[in-house]
């Protein structure tokens, strides 16, 4: 798969585009206490790698209703049922705000090839989301920045506006302050999926259960942390860190067995994608994490992908 974020596949211009959807890693994630609405404000450092969903957009003629269709790609390492109506879709949502947003019907074929999984941490259907907002902009030529584009996206989710425009960020509040950092690390990553499913809402309440067994800093100390850590250069595989590894591992024992599994094979430590269940870890060298790779689905029976980091979009 191209890590371009949008990818012209055909030769009449802006008639048949390819949206890469990346997915989108969490190498920091702090969380705050809830606040009165139940929300969590959050400080985490998010890059964007090399490995997603695909979106195929196909410009309509005017007056023509768009279609929408949704599958898993072939080589998608955990297929779920895509069980969940069009309506609820994000990609389907981002679609209908931009209308709103420009006032004028914006009609397309959709075809969403997910990898992906479904509550895997991992921000797929946020990325799917993103990746509609650029298709769009760039399909129909509304001439939108990504600084246009990041209040739209907001509405939709909270990490939606980082996937706007991707790379390397730190991510503050609720999703909506995006820090774009000028550099992306080159970094190569293991991605391993569980047979497992992890409930965003699931996680964050077992978090508020354990908050007071917890010792912890006050959030504005740890977003120093995050950004520390993506300051600090080459990143030790020791450093990543994850405020929802342990409400995750409550929620979801057969994603915590997976991951002392995968452990013992590497030999490193093993980090919780966003509020999993994916989990992930680095490696010196693509060569490295595409033999991990291999040997933790031959070996323990576990999916696993090798990616490395996407750049931003610009």
């Amino acid at each position: 798969m191209s890590p371009d974020p949008v990818t012209l596949q055909s030769m009449a211009a802006a008639s048949q585009i390819t949206v890469a959807c990346p997915a989108k890693l969490n190498l920091a994630l702090a969380v705050g206490a809830p606040l009165a609405n139940g929300m969590h404000r959050i400080a985490s450092w998010m890059i964007t790698l090399s490995w997603g969903d695909e979106l195929q957009l196909q410009r309509l003629p005017p007056l023509s209703l768009s279609a929408f269709a949704i599958q898993w790609a072939t080589n998608a390492p955990r297929p779920t049922e895509i069980d969940w109506p069009i309506s609820r879709d994000l990609a389907f949502r981002a679609h209908q705000v931009l209308e709103a947003h420009v006032k004028h019907p914006l009609p397309v074929r959709m075809r969403l090839d997910k990898r992906i999984p479904v509550g895997g941490g991992l921000g797929g259907g946020s990325s799917n989301a993103a990746a509609m907002l650029r298709g769009l902009n760039q399909l129909f030529d509304l001439g939108l920045t990504a600084s246009d584009l990041a209040p739209i996206a907001a509405g939709l989710g909270s990490d939606v506006s980082f996937l706007v425009r991707g790379g390397s960020s730190i991510v503050r509040g609720l999703g909506e302050s995006v820090l774009h950092l000028d550099a992306t690390p080159e970094i190569h990553v293991v991605l391993a999926f569980p047979a497992a499913t992890c409930s965003t809402g699931s996680v964050y309440r077992m978090f508020d259960e354990l908050l007071p067994q917890t010792p912890r800093s006050e959030l504005p100390r740890r977003e120093a942390e995050v950004l520390a850590l993506a300051q600090a250069g080459a990143l030790d595989p020791h450093l990543p860190f994850n405020d929802l590894a342990v409400a995750a591992a409550r929620v979801s024992p057969q994603m915590a067995a997976s991951a002392v599994a995968l452990g013992k094979l590497s030999g490193k430590p093993i980090h919780v994608c966003g509020s999993g269940s994916s989990l992930f870890c680095l490696c010196a060298s693509n060569a490295e994490a595409s033999l991990l790779a291999s040997r933790a689905h031959s070996e323990i029976g576990l999916p696993a992908v090798a990616c490395g980091t996407c750049p931003s979009v610009d």
